[in-house]
């Protein structure tokens, strides 16, 4: 391993772990303790990343790879980049998110090393549990993967999903046949151009344009992977219950007063309500 960067910001470490270990794909990503070890392409290599969570800091290592590039992954991966005191001062006199903000000030918002991995693992969630998410994944990866050092396995790429047939996905991943339509129709488009990284353009409208891919697919997507701070998935059913909300109409208005930082109250209630953080 490359000596290790130490990318020293306020950090709390529960939540991201949390999430971490309800999405990792079985194979692709290992969670132990407060440890995540992946293979992360880093330019045109592909090496094996270990980032262990702190308090007050993230420690990186890599199999390859430079001191920069280091800390943009750590920036992307877990929210370092982002300025915590204006989401405190945005927030603190708020009546439902001035508290989860005092009680979790070092919260941030987690990302994602693979934009493309993302968005499959996402479309396999979408109307099961994250449980059934994770096992999808697992099958997903272990048949169309390919293995990797330290016992990791490469997540196929979307040229690499793309070529596959849509009846053997649907068997092999034992999904259904609608799900291997949306994740072969994302997995073409991605092939064909599309970029699922922050800054790119026109990714929520080519996204809705995919079939199967509906606002929330889409807006969190935008909040884990395209890096908006105020994307805010309204119809999720977290937040509606967090927010004693009867429909995402209810919630969109909620909302509205935390703009444009939508994305950080969504975090904040996920953790108090989800992980009961």
């Amino acid at each position: 391993m490359s000596p290790a960067v130490v990318v020293r910001r306020p950090f709390d470490p529960a939540p991201a772990l949390a999430s971490l270990v309800a999405h990792a794909v079985p194979g692709v990503e290992s969670v132990a303790g407060s440890t995540v070890r992946r293979l992360v392409r880093l330019g045109a290599e592909e090496v094996v990343v270990v980032a262990t969570l702190r308090a007050d800091r993230i420690d990186v290592s890599a199999s390859a790879g430079t001191p920069t590039e280091l800390v943009a992954l750590a920036d992307r991966w877990f929210g370092l980049a982002d300025d915590l005191d204006a989401v405190h001062a945005a927030f603190e006199d708020d009546p439902v998110l001035g508290p989860l903000v005092r009680a979790r000030p070092g919260l941030r918002i987690l990302g994602h090393s693979d934009g493309f991995e993302a968005a499959a693992t996402t479309v396999l969630g979408q109307q099961v549990s994250l449980a059934a998410a994770r096992t999808f994944g697992g099958r997903l990866a272990a048949a169309y993967g390919r293995p990797g050092p330290d016992g990791l396995t490469r997540y196929p790429s979307p040229e690499e999903l793309a070529a596959v047939d849509p009846v053997e996905l649907q068997t092999v991943v034992r999904i259904t046949h609608s799900r291997a339509r949306t994740l072969l129709a994302l997995a073409q488009a991605c092939a064909d151009g599309l970029t699922l990284a922050p800054g790119a353009p026109d990714v929520r409208s080519r996204l809705l344009a995919l079939p199967g891919i509906g606002p929330w697919t889409a807006d969190y997507l935008a909040l884990r992977v395209l890096g908006d701070r105020d994307a805010l998935p309204v119809g999720d059913l977290v937040l509606r219950r967090a927010l004693s909300a009867q429909s995402a109409a209810e919630v969109a208005r909620a909302a509205e007063p935390w703009r444009p930082l939508r994305a950080y109250a969504a975090v904040h209630l996920w953790a108090a309500t989800a992980y009961g953080l």
